[in-house]
């Protein structure tokens, strides 16, 4: 499987949160699996780090890299397809998510209800 892990999903798998569910901690964790980092996420991170609603040790860069995921660029193309979602739910970075797992192709992994709204293969 091609997985596209959301910001929380992420955080949460660096920090070896016991709230990310094993059924996702697995499908990451698997050889066969190839685990993709979105640029919108590094760049959420960076967001809420500067603003001091996240402490997050090492560059974001650096722990993608740890973990042998790979990172996907934004694109023109997830640009306007997020913009041409349904306003289902309010927050860019998952609406940028979202549109870049249906170009693609990947299986967004996420514990948000309001991302799971929107037509995209999930864990």
């Amino acid at each position: 499987m091609r997985l596209l892990l959301d910001t929380r999903a992420f955080l949460w798998w660096d920090t070896h949160d016991t709230r990310l569910p094993d059924t996702h901690r697995l499908a990451i964790e698997s050889p066969r699996n190839e685990v993709f980092v979105s640029a919108a996420t590094v760049w959420e991170i960076a967001i809420k780090r500067s603003s001091g609603k996240l402490a997050f040790g090492m560059s974001v860069a650096k722990a993608i890299e740890q973990h042998r995921f790979i990172s996907l660029p934004i694109t023109v193309d997830h640009a306007e397809g997020a913009g041409s979602l349904p306003q289902l739910h309010r927050d860019p970075f998952d609406r940028l998510l979202v549109a870049q797992a249906q170009l693609e192709g990947l299986i967004l992994v996420t514990v948000d209800d309001q991302i799971l709204r929107y037509a995209v293969p999930h864990l």
